[in-house]
């Protein structure tokens, strides 16, 4: 079976209704991408660093009883483990506030082996930020170099708009590496001030990467590939919460990649009837994140979902 190797920040979510608290559990864009592909079975692994804390035994409590390999997540003392504080207003949507205290050494880890096909998801601030980049890039160029598919969530938040001209020479870098490239309306309209998917993928991913997923939160999901384009609508749920729910996405189309079996050589052939299977996937995920308070899917959700034949 294909690994799925991810990397990104951990931290710990407590998110709060009508200025209370109501939950607090683990989280991190790509940390909650693996947790849910850990729970549905998959080989996966993170890439990460925690506090030597009561908050970070936590999360590497959370990732190895959800089966995700955390033999890479680096645990400093120096420091203490990030805290986001998720605030729901009345459509259930998130704005954030977040608390960190770094030591001056990150990320010193090993990086696990990667072979051909097995998929690399990164994405967020983690991989743009000037202090992890130098051990950032390195990885991407090794999982490029040893045949991995590479999945960018792009996933720029508004309070690093300050930081966008700084940061573009390392987000080109990360949209080369990609073989799909997963980004929101919002990502797009703070980086850019663009909402037209069609001339994002054609002005900003198409000449870096050919496959591209435009979310727009609970609107349709657009698709772009070099042979054709496709539009899916959005599922009508009932929200509990959107914390998670582009996270979920990506670990949905993360998912129907390797129970498809697809090799990186094969992502630019495939038909708009597989890629179609793989975005419903995504779908899927999502709708149930936006149903709960988790960061990730519920146990019982994965385990029908598989018995399911899905």
């Amino acid at each position: 079976m294909k690994k799925v190797i991810g990397i990104g920040e951990t931290i710990l979510d407590i998110i709060f209704r009508d200025n209370i608290p109501v939950k607090a559990l683990p989280g991190g864009s790509t940390f909650n991408s693996m947790m849910s592909l850990g729970r549905m079975g998959l080989n996966v692994s993170f890439i990460s660093e925690v506090g030597n804390d009561c908050v970070g035994n936590m999360i590497l409590d959370t990732l190895r009883d959800s089966g995700v390999d955390a033999s890479a997540v680096c645990s400093f003392s120096d420091g203490k483990s990030p805290l986001s504080l998720a605030f729901l207003n009345k459509n259930n949507d998130a704005e954030y506030l977040f608390y960190k205290d770094y030591p001056n050494n990150r990320l010193d880890v090993d990086f696990p082996e990667i072979n051909a096909d097995d998929i690399v998801v990164y994405g967020s601030y983690f991989v743009l930020n000037p202090v992890l980049r130098d051990k950032v890039k390195p990885f991407l160029e090794y999982a490029r170099e040893r045949g991995a598919i590479l999945y960018y969530d792009v996933n720029f938040r508004r309070n690093h708009i300050d930081e966008r001209l700084k940061l573009s020479e390392a987000l080109i870098e990360n949209l080369e590496f990609a073989d799909i490239v997963r980004g929101s309306s919002d990502d797009f309209e703070i980086l850019y001030g663009m909402t037209d998917a069609e001339k994002i993928y054609k002005e900003k991913i198409k000449f870096y990467s050919t496959n591209f997923i435009y979310t727009r939160g609970g609107g349709n999901v657009e698709l772009f590939t070099k042979n054709f384009t496709a539009v899916y609508p959005a599922r009508k749920v009932e929200v509990c919460s959107t914390v998670g729910a582009g996270d979920n996405f990506n670990a949905g189309v993360i998912y129907g990649i390797v129970k498809g079996n697809y090799s990186r050589n094969e992502l630019s052939q495939l038909s708009q009837e597989q890629w179609s299977a793989i975005v419903e996937k995504g779908l899927d995920f999502s709708s149930h994140a936006c149903t709960i308070l988790d960061n990730y899917v519920e146990k019982e959700w994965a385990q029908a979902y598989m018995e399911s034949g899905n």
